[in-house]
């Protein structure tokens, strides 16, 4: 395993009463062993780690993965099964949410007696929270590739283009200057689609008047942007005008509150209890961020529901929206590193409200 990353893994060992781990969710296995690939699992015990896989991937296995060993396998389950029976292993963890039933079912069907499977969940999800500055740099490169890319298309922000070709557009601008693909689809959604807060670019034409609520991302060597502006093309109403204030303060004010030691559910609420207070409580239903590395949506969720606390090192967006179905809608948000005295921006782009023209 990559030197710095195998302690905690080795910890969760400990913690757990295990002898052994699998990995197969393929960021996790990225994050600890270097595997660019689609297919195969990372197995650590106590004092060696083995990466298995089959032969699309051996040579590929042989030139980036870190690891004590490399096995090639033709059936996974027993190529896997036969190493850790080899080493006595009589409890073995692996990742709850990533391993399907059926895939649990072949592998136990394949072990012996002896060999217990043990499902975990939450210190998985964990592992990879505390950013390291190789990290945060690929994450900086992404949010700039993305900044730069929104920037190439903002003059088709105008009456008349759709909400499909703005995003395809800003998809292609995305890869031309180096993104390996899109986070997510892309998120275009103007005028009364606004209220829609996954609103996915349709074939609505954006017309004068109107914002325009834009969300997107880049993947880029294996990190994510994550990114929401919402624009006006031209004058908008006053109400429309108050609630991207509204937003935006609520936004500001969370990130003003971010310090290592804080609980994550009480950033949320700084954003929240603003929003309740001017009267749009109802309208803001989401949890305000989620954590972005190599995923896009990753530990920790910033809600009120959060168990976790901020600590230096965690990246994760604030992402406060009010949503008014039938009439509009405004979310902004941003990227954040916690520092050890406060939080740093990681995404580019201006919150202000930007007035097109029309």
């Amino acid at each position: 395993m990559i030197k710095d990353r195998s302690p905690r893994v080795r910890q969760l060992l400990n913690d757990l009463e295990l002898d052994a781990f699998c990995f197969f969710h393929r960021p996790n296995m990225r994050y600890l062993c270097g595997f660019t690939g689609t297919d195969g699992v990372l197995a650590v015990t106590a004092d060696t780690d083995c990466f298995l896989t089959d032969s699309r991937y051996a040579t590929q296995a042989s030139a980036e993965v870190v690891a004590g060993a490399i096995r090639e396998y033709k059936s996974k389950e027993e190529g896997l099964v036969a190493w850790l029976d080899e080493r006595q292993i009589k409890r073995v963890g692996f990742e709850a949410e990533h391993l399907s039933c059926a895939a649990l079912r072949r592998l136990r069907e394949k072990s012996p007696a002896t060999l217990e499977w043990v499902a975990v969940e939450r210190p998985v999800a964990s592992l990879r929270g505390i950013k390291g500055a190789d990290e945060v740099a690929g994450l900086e490169r992404a949010t700039a590739l993305a900044a730069a890319a929104f920037a190439d298309v903002l003059p088709l922000l105008t009456p008349g283009s759709s909400e499909r070709d703005v995003a395809l557009a800003l998809e292609m601008a995305m890869r031309r200057r180096g993104g390996d693909e899109k986070a997510f689809a892309t998120i275009v959604a103007s005028g009364p689609r606004g209220a829609l807060p996954h609103g996915v670019a349709s074939d609505k034409l954006l017309e004068a008047g109107e914002l325009v609520t834009i969300d997107f991302g880049v993947c880029c060597d294996g990190y994510h942007s994550d990114e929401t502006v919402t624009v006006a093309l031209g004058n908008v109403s006053a109400e429309l005008a108050a609630i991207h204030a509204i937003v935006l303060a609520a936004h500001d004010l969370a990130i003003a509150a971010i310090k290592p030691g804080l609980p994550l559910c009480q950033i949320d609420a700084v954003a929240r209890d603003y929003i309740v207070a001017q009267g749009y409580g109802e309208r803001f239903g989401h949890g305000l961020g989620h954590g972005v590395g190599l995923e896009v949506h990753e530990f920790p969720t910033v809600s009120p529901r959060s168990e976790e606390v901020a600590s230096a090192g965690m990246v994760f967006t604030v992402e406060p929206g009010i949503y008014l179905p039938g009439f509009g809608g405004v979310r902004i948000e941003d990227m954040v590193l916690v520092t050890v005295d406060g939080c740093r921006r990681l995404t580019r782009l201006e919150k202000n409200l930007l007035i097109l023209p029309a």
